[in-house]
């Protein structure tokens, strides 16, 4: 089994239209299709704020994703609490039917 770190490699991005190297030991197609989401994110409000800088379109676009992660969060937080209950709820059926099955 070889267990050498995944080898890096570079990946070239343009954000913003300006020119980034990357270093990645994932998928170079994964790291181009997130730059190109950031990208397009960045353009948009870059159009909305058309007297805005970098920085500032930066940061809201960091704004924009923070809040999508917190809202992916806390629906997946709502997700697995119902997976838990269910989970619980067919042990409990389960049970039950082993404790029938048991007792003929």
């Amino acid at each position: 089994m070889d267990n050498s770190p995944p080898d890096k490699q570079q990946v070239r991005v343009t954000i913003l239209s300006r020119p980034y190297t990357l270093i990645t030991s994932g998928d170079s197609h994964e790291v181009e299709e997130v730059a190109a989401s950031v990208n397009e994110l960045m353009l948009s409000i870059a159009a909305k704020a058309p007297n805005a800088d970098s920085t500032r379109i930066a940061v809201l676009a960091c704004l924009h994703l923070a809040d999508k992660l917190k809202q992916a969060e806390r629906e997946h937080s709502e997700l697995k609490e119902r997976v838990d209950r269910k989970s619980e709820e067919f042990a409990g059926l389960l049970e039950r039917v082993l404790d029938g099955a048991g007792e003929r």
